[in-house]
C-alpha cells in the first residue's frame, strides 16, 4: 500500500477496502462524530462520507484499539499466541510487555523466545528491555544477568520501545554506575520506572536520572506528587495489586494526559471480566468521563511510547492512523462487539469475525526453557526452625499479607515451640513459608512465617516467585511442604496443592517454570482446579499463588523472604527471624 493510494482513498477518488459507519469517539476533543471511516490497507484514510462494497454499519461506539501500558506476559501463564487469543475479544490491540520474569530465569534466551513468539500474532506486542536482571543484587539467588551491553543490543530490535521498569530505585538514587549505565544506553527511548512510595528529594533524584513513569503508586496523593514532578503514572489494576480505584481520585480534566491504564500482573481467571475495557469501565464507574478513560487507554499510551510516526501512528481513530479499532455497545459497559486490527476484522461477537492466527509460524518452545528447575538436595531437617528458647513460645518476625496489595507488613508474633522447634499456628493464621534456590547455585533455603493465607492444613507451592522465581511454598506441616516442593521439581515448574503428603491438584508450567504450553481454556481450567484445591486447605485469599509469588520480591515493602533469608525492604537489609 502506497501513501499516494491512501491519499486517493482519503480524497474519495479510490474505493476503500472497508468502510465502518457509526458513532466515533474523538480522543482529541471528547466529541462524538457520526460518519464513515474509510480504511485502506492497515490505515485509516479518512472520516466523513465514503462508499464501498464492504461497508459495516455498527450500532455501538467506535473507539481506538485499547492498549495495556505495562504488563508481564509470563504472569498470565500463557504463551504469546494464547494470550493474544484471550484478550483480542476484549478490544486490546497493543500491549507493552516487560519480559523480566523469564529473563531472570533464562536470560537473553528467554527474551528472544518471547520476542520471536510474539511476532506472528493479531496482537501487537511491544517489548521493553528488562533493566533489573537480577531485580536487585545480593538479596536472592538468580538465574541470569542482563548487562548494559545486552540492553543496548536488544534496544535495536524492531518493536522494542524502551527500558523496562527500573526496580532498583535505591541504586539509581545513590548513583550505582551499573544501573545508571543501563539508563544511559536507552538513549531517546522511554525509561519505565518502579518507585513504590518514593517521595521528596529521593523522588527528585530518581527522576533526575531520566526515569519517566511509574506503575507502583498506592495512594492518590503519591500519584499527584509524581505527576506534578513530570512523571507519567500508570493506573494499575492487576489480579492482586488493585490500585486503580484509589488512584483514579488523582485524575481530573487538567491532568488526565499524564495517566495510562495497565494490568501489570493478570491471571487467566480474571480475563473473563475483560482486559483494558474492564479497567476503562472501572474508571467511568468512578466518575471519570468516558472520553478521558478511553484516552488513558489509547492516545496517552501511544504518545508515551512514541507511536507517533507517520508510518506507525496509533491511539486514535483519525486519518493517517493505524486502523486498530474497537466497537463497544455503549460508553458505560464497554462490552466489545467488533475488533479491527491493522484494517482487518479479527473479532466479531456474532461469530462472523475472522480471529486469525497463522499456526504454521507459531514459535517452537526451545527444549532448554523446559528444564529450568534444578533444586538442591534437601530434607525435612532443612525446613525445621530451631527455637532460641526453652519456653513454650518464641517471638519471631512474621510477614503479614495486605489485602489486594503486593506489599506486606512486618509484624512480631509469639509462636508455639514443640520439641525445640518453632511451630505454625493455625488459630492465628500463621503458616510456614520457604524459598528454595532453583538455579543450581547451591543449597540456599530461606525459611520463615507468613500470616493471612487462611491455611488450615496442607501446603501450596509454586515455581513462580518474583522476580528470580525460586521455588516458594507455604504450608502448615513440614512433610506437606517438602512433598509440594519436590513435586514442583518433578513437573519442572507449576502450581501444586498437597495435603497429607498427597498431591490433590496441580497445574504444570513447563516453559521456564512460568508458563503453560497449553491453550488459554486449558490454562484457565487448570488454574481453577488448583484454586479449588487451595480452598480445600482453607486458603481464603483471592489469588493464592500470585500472593505467594510476591512474598519473595525484595523490592516491595515491608518484609519479604528469599532463598537467602528474610529481607526488611524498608531498610534493604537481611534480618533475623528471631526478635
Amino acid at each position: 500500500m502506497g501513501k499516494k493510494e491512501l491519499i486517493e482513498v482519503a480524497r474519495g477518488d479510490k474505493e476503500p477496502d472497508l468502510v465502518l459507519h457509526g458513532k466515533i469517539l474523538s480522543v482529541f476533543t471528547g466529541d462524538i462524530i457520526e460518519g464513515d471511516i474509510a480504511i485502506f490497507g492497515d490505515k485509516i484514510a479518512g472520516i466523513g462520507e465514503y462508499s464501498c462494497k464492504n461497508k459495516l454499519v455498527v450500532e455501538g461506539y467506535i473507539l481506538p484499539g485499547f492498549m495495556d501500558a505495562h504488563m508481564h506476559l509470563e504472569s498470565t501463564l500463557m504463551t504469546p499466541v494464547e494470550f493474544a487469543k484471550a484478550i483480542i475479544p476484549h478490544g486490546t490491540t497493543s500491549v507493552f510487555i516487560d519480559p523480566h520474569e523469564i529473563a531472570n530465569v533464562t536470560g537473553i534466551e528467554g527474551i528472544n523466545y518471547i520476542y520471536e513468539a510474539s511476532r506472528n500474532s493479531p496482537l501487537d506486542f511491544y517489548l521493553t528491555v528488562p533493566s533489573c536482571v537480577p531485580a536487585i543484587k545480593g538479596f536472592e539467588t538468580y538465574g541470569a544477568k542482563i548487562t548494559a551491553k545486552d540492553i543496548a543490543s536488544l534496544l535495536n530490535s524492531e518493536g522494542v520501545v524502551g527500558l523496562a521498569e527500573v526496580m532498583n530505585f535505591p541504586g539509581v538514587i545513590y548513583g550505582d554506575e551499573e544501573i545508571l549505565n543501563k539508563i544511559k544506553v536507552a538513549g531517546n527511548k522511554v525509561v519505565d520506572g518502579h518507585a513504590p512510595g518514593l517521595s521528596g528529594n529521593q523522588l527528585n533524584a530518581y527522576l533526575s536520572a531520566g526515569v519517566l513513569s511509574d506503575h507502583e503508586c498506592i495512594t492518590a496523593d503519591e500519584a499527584l506528587e509524581k505527576v506534578n514532578r513530570g512523571m507519567k503514572v500508570m493506573l494499575r489494576e492487576g489480579s492482586v495489586a488493585k490500585n486503580l480505584l484509589e488512584l483514579i481520585k488523582a485524575v481530573n480534566e487538567k491532568n488526565s494526559d499524564n495517566f495510562m491504564l495497565a494490568s501489570d500482573d493478570l491471571l487467566p481467571i480474571d480475563i473473563q471480566h475483560g482486559h483494558i475495557n474492564y479497567r476503562i469501565k472501572l474508571c467511568v464507574d468512578r466518575g471519570i468521563a468516558p472520553d478521558i478513560a478511553v484516552k488513558m487507554a489509547t492516545l496517552n499510551t501511544a504518545r508515551y511510547f512514541g507511536l507517533t510516526t507517520p508510518e506507525n501512528k496509533k491511539g486514535a481513530v483519525a486519518p493517517g492512523y493505524i486502523a486498530d479499532i474497537v466497537v463497544v455497545d455503549n460508553l458505560k459497559s464497554f462490552n466489545v462487539q467488533t475488533v479491527i486490527k491493522n484494517g482487518r476484522v479479527v473479532f466479531d461477537e456474532d461469530g462472523t469475525g475472522n480471529l486469525y492466527l497463522d499456526s504454521n509460524k507459531v514459535k517452537e518452545i526451545p527444549s532448554s526453557l523446559k528444564n529450568s528447575v534444578k533444586l538442591p538436595n534437601f530434607d525435612l531437617s532443612d525446613i525445621e526452625i530451631e527455637a532460641n528458647t526453652k519456653d513454650s513460645m518464641e517471638k519471631v518476625r512474621v510477614i503479614e499479607l495486605v489485602k489486594d496489595q503486593i506489599l506486606t507488613r512486618k509484624v512480631e508474633m509469639k509462636l508455639p515451640v514443640k520439641g525445640g522447634k518453632i511451630q505454625t499456628d493455625v488459630e492465628e493464621d500463621v503458616a510456614k513459608v520457604i524459598v528454595v534456590d532453583r538455579h543450581n547455585k547451591g543449597k540456599h533455603i530461606g525459611v520463615g512465617f507468613v500470616k493471612g493465607f487462611g491455611l488450615r492444613k496442607g501446603a501450596v507451592a509454586s515455581s513462580v516467585s518474583h522476580d528470580s522465581h525460586n521455588v516458594i511454598c507455604v504450608g502448615v506441616k513440614d512433610l506437606d511442604i517438602f512433598s509440594a516442593v519436590k513435586r514442583i521439581e518433578e513437573l519442572q515448574g507449576g502450581f501444586v496443592v498437597v495435603n497429607n503428603g498427597e498431591v490433590i491438584a496441580e497445574l504444570p508450567l513447563p516453559v521456564a517454570g512460568l508458563m503453560s504450553d497449553k491453550s488459554f481454556k486449558e490454562v484457565e481450567k487448570g488454574l481453577r482446579n488448583v484454586y479449588n484445591g487451595a480452598k480445600r486447605l482453607g486458603i481464603t485469599v483471592e489469588h493464592p499463588f500470585t500472593s505467594l509469588s510476591f512474598l519473595a520480591l525484595p523490592v516491595i515493602p515491608e518484609l519479604k523472604i528469599t532463598d537467602l533469608g528474610l529481607v526488611d525492604v524498608t531498610q534493604m537489609k537481611f534480618v533475623d527471624l528471631w526478635v
